[in-house]
């Protein structure tokens, strides 16, 4: 499961636990990204406390794991790119790839998104309500998602105006928010 997680929060990780048991998947990868193709790099949280916020995140799953693969490559974090490192590195292991629902009308448009197909399999997180083209999503396989309405953005917000963000964020990634200040000059 990659994705920023500028902060992880408990929707990444109900999202991760459905794709777990609807998919029927062993473990759940997370796989902070290292430098995101889709987004402005001067916005993101340092990549060190982005993987720290995820480890902290994870640590009482058993079946939660994190991979740093991404933060050793320069420049864009393209998931072609990881998942053939992956793949090298563990080729034992079949690979899926989670992702949201608002990805999947993009996935077409994805670095060696033709090639990425045949390597992984894709799980989408349907949310209820979400309207999904069907023409981008028949190389993904759907898992029902939960109503839960929270984002990473939200959460910066909230953290910058010293609001509360209790039960949105796991408690450790709360206090490591708050120790490090983290978000604090956001926006």
């Amino acid at each position: 499961m990659g994705g920023t997680f500028d902060p992880i929060h408990c929707g990444h990780l109900l999202a991760a636990e459905q794709a777990r048991e609807q998919a029927g998947l062993d473990e759940v990868w997370f796989m902070p990204t290292h430098v995101p193709p889709h987004k402005k790099r001067e916005s993101l949280t340092l990549a060190h406390h982005r993987l720290q916020m995820v480890q902290l995140a994870v640590s009482d799953h058993e079946v939660f794991r994190v991979t740093d693969v991404e933060f050793a490559r320069e420049g864009p974090s393209y998931t072609y790119d990881t998942m053939i490192q992956l793949i090298r590195q563990f080729p034992d292991c079949r690979f899926s790839f989670i992702m949201g629902g608002d990805m999947v009308k993009i996935l077409p448009k994805w670095y060696q998104y033709k090639e990425l197909i045949h390597m992984v399999r894709f799980i989408g997180l349907a949310r209820p309500g979400t309207e999904l083209d069907l023409k981008s999503s028949e190389d993904v396989t759907f898992v029902e998602m939960p109503v839960w309405d929270i984002s990473s953005t939200m959460i910066r917000e909230k953290a910058a105006a010293r609001k509360s963000i209790r039960y949105l964020v796991p408690d450790a990634v709360e206090r490591y928010i708050k120790e490090n200040r983290i978000y604090e000059t956001f926006g």
